[in-house]
């Protein structure tokens, strides 16, 4: 897919984070051994990020998460794209006294953050999908690069966690459906941050990748495979016989805070950051 650009004001495009593409522009970049670059945000105009690329989740969302995601959070800024989390208090405007639905029965939002993806802009099926970026491990920390897919309710459209850390792991995961609605098979691969021998590790940049084609999932950081599942496997087992990843996914960039997984930010000093240098997928002929 080659994205067809046409010539706006100097003013709207320093808007637009990340409309132009750079040298790595679609179809221009090839990896060598046989995929070519057919979509990519490199994030290089500061300002918001491109509205042709990313919408954005808000409110309360999933998991418990105490964020509320808002698109002030997100910002270009000297090629990056950077999501900020922040510990601020204002009203709940969906509060509910003696609500018990979790996303009501708080009066405030203590922390903020954002969560940005491409339904509706842009999917895919297959492909080598790689995300450069550096994210924070203190304690409450929850950052992701993952895709979903574009049909079904979740599990049974698929889940793929390129990349996703909380509490001193990181990890690499694949989910699908089971016989029960609204719960998971999970293949998951949890590896600790003391794993990798390098105490600056986080203080650093890294590359998550992705390889899916019609056998397999591969998941990889730094050229390390963390995760491999067949697609033999994923067959959703509510009877419908669908292979959730012989579909398109859609591609999601959040950072959560606390929640189920996320553990306790309240002894972390904010803010804090995730930064995204590039968001690349590339397919085969």
């Amino acid at each position: 897919m080659r994205k067809i650009c046409f010539i706006y004001p100097a003013l709207m495009l320093a808007s637009l984070c990340g409309f132009a593409q750079s040298a790595a522009s679609p179809g221009q970049k090839n990896t060598g051994n046989g995929y070519t670059l057919v979509w990519a945000d490199e994030f290089n105009i500061d300002g918001a990020p491109n509205p042709e690329n990313w919408k954005f989740e808000t409110g309360f969302v999933r998991n418990h998460e105490i964020q509320w995601y808002q698109p002030d959070n997100v910002r270009c800024n000297d090629g990056f794209l950077i999501i900020e989390g922040r510990r601020e208090q204002k009203p709940n405007p969906g509060y509910k006294p003696n609500s018990a639905n979790w996303k009501t029965n708080r009066p405030t939002i203590d922390y903020t953050a954002s969560s940005l993806y491409t339904n509706g802009l842009h999917s895919w099926q297959y492909g080598r999908f790689e995300m450069r970026g550096r994210i924070d491990t203190s304690p409450g920390m929850w950052p992701a690069f993952w895709t979903l897919g574009v049909k079904g309710e979740w599990p049974a459209n698929g889940e793929i966690d390129i990349m996703e850390y909380y509490r001193n792991m990181l990890l690499a995961n694949v989910a699908w459906g089971t016989a029960k609605q609204y719960t998971a098979e999970w293949r998951s691969t949890k590896k600790p941050m003391d794993s990798f021998n390098d105490p600056n590790w986080s203080k650093k940049f890294h590359v998550w990748r992705m390889d899916w084609d019609e056998t397999a999932i591969r998941l990889y950081v730094d050229d390390e495979l963390l995760n491999s599942v067949s697609l033999s496997e994923t067959v959703n087992k509510d009877g419908t016989g669908i292979n959730p990843f012989r579909q398109h996914q859609y591609m999601l960039l959040n950072l959560a805070i606390g929640g189920d997984n996320g553990g306790d930010p309240s002894q972390t000093s904010f803010p804090q950051r995730f930064e995204v240098d590039y968001v690349r997928v590339y397919q085969k002929k």
